[in-house]
């Protein structure tokens, strides 16, 4: 169907700076015309007793099928005359429009209202004129230290270990079954937990810690306050424990060969000049971050302004991901309590594309080319082969955004003062 737009009149009115409501009016004349289209068909198609297949007269079909006829009607004529609208005032909606009203009578103009979002259109009163800090944040030998231990950690063999004394740090391997009147009233399974990490309930791991390998002890804990399962927080429960087996982690010496199995290092002493300068890069990173978070916390207070609640909305699910199987109440309460953070976050996002908008920092296509060759360079990977994996992936568009914003964080300091802390 196709309804000439040179006869629609159409109303626009600005609710808030992202809000629009659109009011369209149809001509009788074109509703008509819609109305016919459909009644013929719908004649051609169907088979009442009587009449011929496809020879059911218009007045036949109105007063057997006349609601059917209506609601097709309105379905056709309001979203094509909707869309027709939302293109002649060159609106781009982000949100489903919402029906508000439709006045419909056989032989009179149909009007109808649609309420939507749109992207906020706000201005930019002050972009600069700030103080903020930059932390001076200093790698010291035994931050280099720390790394080098949670690389013997995570380079580490579990060893069995039958004799001493059960520690935090070692894996055991137990059986735990829960206990009603004296007896097992559930089957146990073996399941492993390194102690002290958290992963039992802390009766539980006080229990295995009074206990040698092969021993069997009966033990009452409570369930801690903060349980995953709510019903259970606070109560207690007899239960039976075997500690089956227990092991150490056997770390390896800080040696050069160690440093060599790691990677293409030298000895030790070049492994810890990378980690050193992996630590001061990521020092430099988070000094930039927190001077980023001060010059928008800065904007944002100079410059306020609403943002839709659909696009809160849509940053919240995209963040929680499928709900699906949740309880609904507790997903509610989890998006209320995410919605102030991501009302922050989504501003953000708005403030950052309206500066690169006004000043021109949008990233350029040499830009992404110029990444696409780095992360090339990097992987020994060929740009075409860089460029399709990206483009593929959908995260081509996420480059873009990041040069963008770096462009836009490098505007925004040049406009405010930095000072080293």
């Amino acid at each position: 169907m196709a309804i000439d737009p040179s006869v629609l009149r159409i109303d626009l009115e600005e609710q808030d700076s992202w809000r629009r409501r659109v009011t369209v009016t149809v001509p009788a004349g074109s509703v008509q015309t819609e109305r016919n289209k459909i009644v013929q068909k719908l004649g051609g198609r169907l088979k009442l007793p009587g009449f011929r297949k496809g020879k059911i007269p218009p007045h036949v079909v109105e007063q057997t099928f006349g609601p059917a006829v209506d609601q097709e009607l309105l379905d056709k004529v309001v979203g094509e005359a909707y869309r027709q609208a939302l293109q002649i005032q060159s609106l781009e909606p982000i949100s489903e429009g919402q029906v508000e009203d439709i006045q419909y009578k056989k032989a009179e103009d149909l009007i109808f209202s649609i309420s939507f979002d749109v992207h906020p259109a706000f201005d930019l009163q002050r972009l600069g004129g700030f103080t903020v800090q930059r932390l001076k944040l200093e790698v010291v030998e035994e931050d280099v230290d720390r790394v080098m231990e949670r690389l013997r950690d995570q380079n580490g063999v579990w060893k069995p270990q039958e004799e001493g004394e059960v520690q935090d740090g070692n894996l055991v391997t137990l059986e735990m079954q829960p206990l009603k009147d004296g007896e097992p009233s559930a089957e146990s399974r073996p399941y492993e937990i390194v102690l002290g990490d958290g992963e039992a309930v802390p009766d539980v791991e006080a229990a295995i810690r009074t206990m040698a390998v092969g021993e069997t002890g009966d033990f009452t804990i409570t369930f801690p306050e903060d349980f995953q399962d709510e019903e259970r927080r606070g109560q207690q429960q007899q239960v039976r424990i075997s500690l089956l087996a227990r092991k150490i982690k056997d770390l390896p010496e800080l040696t050069d060969e160690f440093a060599k199995s790691l990677g293409e290092f030298q000895d030790l002493e070049d492994l810890r000049a990378k980690v050193r300068k992996d630590l001061e890069r990521e020092a430099e990173s988070q000094a930039e971050s927190v001077v980023r978070g001060q010059l928008m916390e800065n904007l944002l207070e100079a410059n306020p302004f609403q943002v839709p609640r659909s696009m809160v909305d849509r940053y919240v699910s995209s963040f929680l991901g499928d709900t699906s199987k949740l309880d609904p109440e507790v997903v509610t309460r989890t998006q209320e309590s995410l919605r102030p953070e991501a009302e922050k976050v989504v501003k953000k996002i708005l403030l950052v594309d309206r500066v690169a908008e006004l000043q021109g920092l949008r990233a350029t296509e040499d830009e992404v080319d110029e990444r696409v060759q780095a992360i090339a360079e990097q992987n020994n990977a060929k740009p075409a082969q860089v460029y399709a994996q990206l483009q593929k992936a959908g995260d081509l568009e996420a480059l873009e955004r990041q040069i963008t914003e770096h462009k836009v964080y490098d505007f925004l300091k040049s406009q405010s003062k930095v000072d080293e802390a």
